[in-house]
């Protein structure tokens, strides 16, 4: 059956909800041994058609402050730094709603040292970026992104999309997945026991390895 069956079935297999559930993307390998560092993932991936959401990206800059003022969610001035990282509250708050976060080079090791506590527990430690670079096109990549990790379970689990979206694009953003994880595997499709779909509360539904 195509990746577009599988995705009807699992439509059928999950009750209607009040919310747009996520599609997921789950991966169940075999013959990966992590605890060598080499066999651990931690990736970002771009889905061509998105995540189905408005992904939420910030910016800790200095030069970069003000194309960061233009083209991300939030801007964080160099200033504004210390004050945020004694704001334990806020920050949380801040890293839960924030999907991507970067942080000018020169400023990482004051964004490590004041932030990194709360963001990098939670995933979210600022991407260091060059004081000259294409600001606009970085961000506009990363709403389309979504992370990859792969660390002590054999387990890799993909949002690809909601249930809004027609199902090409859907279908799209699971083919681009299912080649981008076969590239990163040792042993590339070998290491794939199995791959399922589902919604967020619906029943998995498996797709032909």
């Amino acid at each position: 059956m195509s990746i577009k069956g599988k995705l009807k079935e699992a439509k059928e297999n999950s009750k209607p909800r009040k919310f747009a559930q996520t599609w997921d993307l789950i991966f169940a390998l075999r013959d990966m041994d992590l605890k060598k560092p080499e066999n651990r993932l931690n990736l970002e991936l771009f889905l061509p058609e998105g995540v189905g959401r408005d992904l939420k990206t910030a910016v800790v800059g200095d030069s970069l402050f003000a194309d960061a003022k233009k083209h991300a969610d939030l801007a964080i001035t160099k200033d504004e730094i210390a004050k945020l990282g004694k704001d334990k509250k806020r920050l949380k708050k801040l890293a839960s709603e924030y999907d991507w976060w970067f942080g000018e080079a020169p400023l990482m090791p004051l964004i490590g040292k004041e932030l990194g506590a709360v963001l990098g527990t939670r995933g979210k430690m600022p991407k260091p970026l060059p004081p000259k670079i294409n600001l606009q096109g970085i961000l506009a990549r990363a709403k389309k992104s979504v992370k990859i990790r792969l660390v002590s379970t054999p387990v890799i689990q993909i949002a690809v999309g909601n249930e809004n979206m027609p199902d090409e694009k859907v279908e799209k953003n699971v083919e681009t997945a299912i080649s981008f994880v076969e590239e990163h595997l040792p042993k590339g499709k070998n290491n794939i026991k199995s791959i399922s779909l589902k919604l967020t509360m619906g029943k998995p539904v498996k797709l032909n390895v």
